[in-house]
């Protein structure tokens, strides 16, 4: 097998064997990332899993897990030097269209680590600054909030428990020093005690 075929099968792997999908990732993606160091950051960061529920897994014959979970998000972190509850982790998310918290597909990880050209947990750090400032482009601002909302809410639901709704809120609008943010949160927590009180049981 040449180069050639290589590359592209590694496309369409990427892209679950969409083909269309597959042109647009490799025309749309700066090639500018070393393919095997990325696989082997990939690798380093996946499938970690807390040890009693991985043992419990192996022995109920679960797949191999092939995707980051929690624990490979924590080994980021540390590695990157940021608390996981820094906002950056958000901005990071974003790059890679994730589309759930606190896990990263294989290819929403890739794909995200291309765009921002890094392949090394050292060149990934040296991004953490230009990552940062991205907070301060307004339009990628509000892409990131709006990001925010699909990413932060659980699993099949279609809005987003109010507990997570407010950290997210203090997490992205504390950045713009808005006066009236914790207003906004207890006003919000007053609405649903007052509902929750309402309700009459026959």
């Amino acid at each position: 097998m040449n180069r050639s075929e290589k590359v592209a099968i590694e496309y369409l792997n990427l892209c679950d064997w969409d083909v269309e999908a597959s042109i647009d990732y490799f025309y749309d993606t700066p090639v500018l990332v070393d393919d095997a160091l990325l696989e082997e950051l990939y690798n380093r960061y996946k499938g970690k899993l807390f040890p009693n529920l991985l043992h419990f897994l192996l022995i109920v014959g679960y797949p191999d897990i092939d995707m980051i979970l929690v624990d490979g998000i924590t080994l980021l972190c540390n590695d990157l030097e940021v608390d996981p509850q820094d906002i950056i982790m958000l901005v990071i998310s974003w790059h890679m269209n994730a589309s759930t918290m606190c896990e990263y597909s294989k290819m929403e990880f890739l794909r995200g680590l291309q765009e921002l050209s890094v392949d090394t947990v050292e060149k990934f750090r040296d991004k953490i600054s230009y990552i940062r400032s991205e907070l301060n482009d307004e339009k990628k601002f509000h892409d990131i909030y709006n990001f925010a909302f699909s990413w932060a809410k659980e699993k099949g639901q279609k809005s987003m428990a109010l507990d997570t709704a407010i950290g997210m809120w203090r997490l992205l609008i504390a950045k713009k020093k808005c006066p009236l943010l914790d207003h906004w949160c207890q006003f919000l927590q007053d609405m649903t005690n007052n509902q929750w009180r309402t309700v009459k049981f026959a």
